[in-house]
């Protein structure tokens, strides 16, 4: 059974691995003046029933962009577009469930948010997914996602919030720079929460 340190050296070279794979901050720069767009035209809306088919593409290429660098594949666009469609008829009508999507100036979904009421003890909400393509990642596109569902949570009388996270995620140390705490000693996990959730609906929208 490994120790707690060699477990965090561990997960920690995962995700120095996997940050290899990602496209570098001037890279994504210049990729979006390429294709004549910048993050303010960028939009994040809530998804739609019509949107389905394009998240779980885009489910399939975040998941797969973020751990098949570790040699981890996620489920075919067909079952997740198969669970899309089984959350969206399980939760319709309750706005504590949602989904934002990051959406391009001429359509296309470039990355999303779901979240809900949670379960957890010392939590009120959960963040359960946050994506971004890689080509769209280190733009400030994700910190404006997070600002929007903080501000989702707020507008629903929920203040704090959790996400259940996966060490070997190249982003999981992006949460505490963002004012979340680790809420587990595990360092195989990347589980963090913000008990107050004002700090982060002060993001730029």
């Amino acid at each position: 059974m490994r120790s707690a340190k060699a477990k965090q050296a561990l997960f920690g070279t995962w995700r120095f691995l996997a940050g290899l794979a990602r496209p570098s901050k001037g890279a994504n720069v210049r990729r979006l003046r390429a294709r004549g767009e910048s993050p303010a035209s960028l939009a994040i809306r809530e998804a739609t029933v019509a949107d389905i088919p394009a998240l779980a593409r885009l489910h399939v290429t975040t998941w797969n962009a973020t751990y098949a660098p570790l040699l981890m594949r996620g489920p075919r666009h067909e079952i997740r577009e198969q669970q899309w469609r089984e959350a969206v008829t399980k939760h319709d009508g309750d706005a504590r469930w949602f989904c934002l999507v990051v959406e391009r100036p001429g359509g296309g979904l470039v990355g999303f948010a779901q979240g809900s009421r949670s379960d957890h003890p010392e939590f009120a909400g959960e963040l359960r997914k946050i994506y971004l393509l890689p080509e769209y990642q280190r733009l400030g596109l994700g910190r404006r996602l997070l600002g929007h569902v903080a501000r989702h949570f707020l507008s629903h009388g929920i203040g704090s919030m959790w996400l259940y996270g996966d060490a070997r995620n190249p982003s999981s140390r992006a949460w505490a720079a963002l004012g979340a705490e680790k809420t587990d000693a595990d360092p195989g996990n990347g589980n963090y929460g913000w008990r107050d959730l004002q700090s982060l609906a002060a993001l730029p929208g």
